[in-house]
């Protein structure tokens, strides 16, 4: 298959518009799941922190296997992944309508649905990037608001379906809702070339080569081994090839190949084909043992280790309000006659605002990203300790608009990890990163849900989520401040490709 440049257009903004209707259709229940969230606790009768591992699952499995999200896109396309998630979603979301207790909701809904929302993602990011190049920041976070609109919109359709049909048909309607993930997923057409490749040189040319042992030609180790990480192709076109029209063209190889030195020939070939295994089990192993040297030198940067503990423990702090915020308005004996709009919406719509803003402003030249992250953290800690204050429809929703907001940091994550290790180690660092941020995910809202089973508030509860989220953020200042730098480039030599912050870097 050959791939031409990316045409940063074209089709590709039907595949951004595709993608934005598949991350619509996939995110919006899990994230406006708060509003199931209440039902089940009713339906059910579990403890809050119980009932909190469906929602946390849900967005947090995605993100823990980002490492096989993204093998299976390799391996298979971003098409048939998308079409294969489309089912996962839709088929998780009508079982969770059956279930008979919160555990089996733990399945359906939590890994089956979270896991086919974490395939989802990575196909729509990898065929958006092969679609655009100088655009790409346009059209991913064009493509990156469809979950935020879906939260937004999802949190007021989940609420009226509830209300006309109830729990088991509202799970019921928006899993036939998400089957138009399937017709989304079709139109994600790979970008091949229009002209046809040159002509190969035939199949039966190419056999002898590359599948027979005796053949005259003799081989170092080296080329054994590319011969088997690029012999796939050939592997192929042999395979397709009739029974009979293998059959004899092996024979004929074999009979033209023999001759009196045979048993020469075949020890010979032994010893060899003995030390090309060797070789590549030693390549492999290689690569793995290079990967782990590469983890450890990331965590020799101050700034990449501050990074990672602050993404955990802003997840941790900074999530379970978009799960929690209708149940902690219930709990303060909210009149629902003063809603005027689900509070879940306004997290939505607002994260789509604060993406959109924190991202242009990542572009001047005179912001420095990771300084206006650790700002977006800091302030989200203080929002989460006023939370216990509020007690009216009018403080909660502003505070939800001010959390959603600053969620929209996810936008610049990716410029902060950047400039932390290099453009060369991004996918490496990204990678983990992601990891520890689902684990966030999936830790937060059962840890919250715990403290109120505990203590039969809230209270306690975002105390410890802002001081998660603030001790995160003073962490990352401390390692990026310039005074920290020069303490500690004295002493150690930062590794190749990192770059310590200044405040008068750019973004």
């Amino acid at each position: 298959m050959v791939f031409r440049k990316p045409p940063d257009g074209g089709w590709g903004w039907v595949v951004v518009v595709v993608s934005f209707f598949t991350q619509f259709l996939c995110y919006g229940s899990p994230l406006a799941v708060g509003v199931l969230y209440l039902e089940w606790l009713d339906t059910f009768g579990e403890g809050k922190g119980k009932t909190a591992w469906v929602g946390s699952l849900a967005n947090g499995i995605g993100l823990l296997a980002s490492p096989v999200c993204s093998i299976c896109v390799s391996s298979f396309g971003a098409r048939p992944v998308a079409i294969f998630s489309g089912f996962m979603v839709a088929g998780g979301l009508m079982m969770s309508s059956f279930a008979p207790n919160i555990y089996f909701l733990y399945i359906s809904y939590g890994i089956v649905v979270g896991l086919g929302c974490g395939l989802l993602y990575t196909a729509t990011v990898t065929i958006t990037c092969h679609y655009f190049d100088k655009r790409r920041g346009l059209a991913l976070g064009l493509i990156s608001t469809g979950s935020s609109v879906g939260l937004f919109i999802y949190a007021a359709l989940q609420r009226e379906l509830i209300d006309l049909y109830g729990l088991d048909g509202c799970l019921l309607i928006v899993g036939a809702l998400s089957l138009n993930i399937l017709a989304c997923g079709s139109l994600m057409r790979p970008l091949e070339s229009s002209e046809s490749p040159p002509p190969e040189k035939p199949c039966v040319d190419k056999v002898p080569d590359q599948y027979f042992v005796y053949h005259e030609k003799e081989k170092t180790v080296e080329e054994n081994i590319s011969i088997l990480e690029k012999g796939y192709v050939d592997e192929k076109c042999v395979n397709n090839m009739p029974d009979y029209k293998q059959d004899s063209i092996l024979n004929k190889n074999v009979l033209s190949s023999i001759n009196v030195n045979e048993k020469d020939t075949y020890k010979k070939k032994v010893v060899e084909q003995t030390n090309f295994c060797k070789q590549l089990a030693k390549r492999k192993w290689q690569r793995y043992l290079n990967y782990w040297e590469e983890t450890v030198v990331l965590f020799k940067n101050k700034v990449f280790s501050a990074l990672f503990v602050a993404i955990l423990l802003f997840d941790i702090g900074g999530f379970p309000p978009s799960l929690l915020m209708e149940d902690v308005a219930r709990s303060a004996n909210i009149n629902e006659d003063d809603y005027h709009m689900p509070l879940i919406s306004i997290i939505g719509i607002m994260t789509a605002v604060g993406k959109l803003t924190l991202g242009i402003l990542a572009d001047f030249k005179w912001v420095n990203t990771l300084y206006l992250y650790v700002t977006t953290l800091l302030m989200t800690g203080v929002a989460l300790f006023a939370i216990p204050f509020a007690k009216s429809y009018l403080t909660l929703a502003m505070l939800s608009g001010i959390l959603g907001f600053l969620t929209g940091n996810w936008s610049i994550f990716p410029y902060v990890t950047t400039k932390t290790v290099g453009i060369e180690k991004l996918t490496h660092a990204y990678g983990i990163l992601m990891f520890f941020a689902g684990l966030g995910n999936s830790l937060g809202p059962p840890i919250v849900g715990w403290f109120y089973d505990w203590t039969q508030e809230y209270d306690t509860a975002f105390y410890f989520s802002g001081f998660c989220v603030l001790l995160g953020g003073f962490l990352l200042l401390l390692a990026a401040l310039p005074c920290w730098n020069a303490c500690t480039n004295h002493s150690t030599k930062l590794p190749p490709n990192t770059y310590s912050y200044k405040v008068a870097s750019s973004a």
